[in-house]
């Protein structure tokens, strides 16, 4: 299964489109705090849309109870300061727990976390002009591209509410 771990994330709206993109690719969400807003903020609701009642997710109060409670799992850090690629990381097996840290909007991770994780810090390319991307945007990059070395195991490649046939049927009248 794969796991997004989201350490002290800070913009709500973010989080909501991270809760979104997990439920819809069938993976946890980790959120580690503490937060400046409330899980049940408005924005949240209104970004997560009705997404929330499908979504699998664990508030921590601490980096340390997150490690505890999952048993010291293996991270993969997303960093700027990473000297692999995201493209990089060995996420093939699905049926293995795969563990994506992402620090906050403005800090991103601590030193410590930095330092403990050192073989584990993985990137995403970007212009020299660019500090960061956004969030939620890293997230979804870095999660479907484990899902496609997955071969998105699990998930539907067809159109489901429609009908696989709707866009030829609607086409072809």
């Amino acid at each position: 299964m794969n796991h997004v771990v989201l350490f002290h994330p800070e913009i709500p709206q973010n989080t909501g489109n991270i809760m979104r993109t997990v439920m819809a690719i069938e993976a946890k969400l980790h959120i580690i705090g503490p937060l400046p807003f409330k899980l049940n903020d408005e924005t949240i609701k209104r970004t997560g849309l009705d997404y929330r009642d499908h979504l699998q997710y664990v508030y921590y109060d601490s980096f340390t109870e997150f490690m505890q409670t999952n048993h010291q799992p293996k991270l993969y850090c997303i960093t700027r300061y990473g000297t692999k690629l995201y493209t990089d990381m060995p996420v093939s097996d699905a049926n293995m727990n795969h563990y994506f840290l992402f620090g906050s909007e403005s800090s991103g991770l601590t030193d410590e976390i930095l330092k403990a994780n050192q073989d584990h810090l993985y990137r995403i390319p970007m212009s020299i002009l660019a500090r960061s991307l956004n969030l939620s945007n890293c997230v979804a990059l870095v999660l479907y591209d484990a899902l496609r070395q997955q071969k998105f195991s699990g998930l539907s490649t067809k159109e489901v509410l429609k009908g696989e046939d709707f866009l030829k049927n609607k086409l072809n009248q």
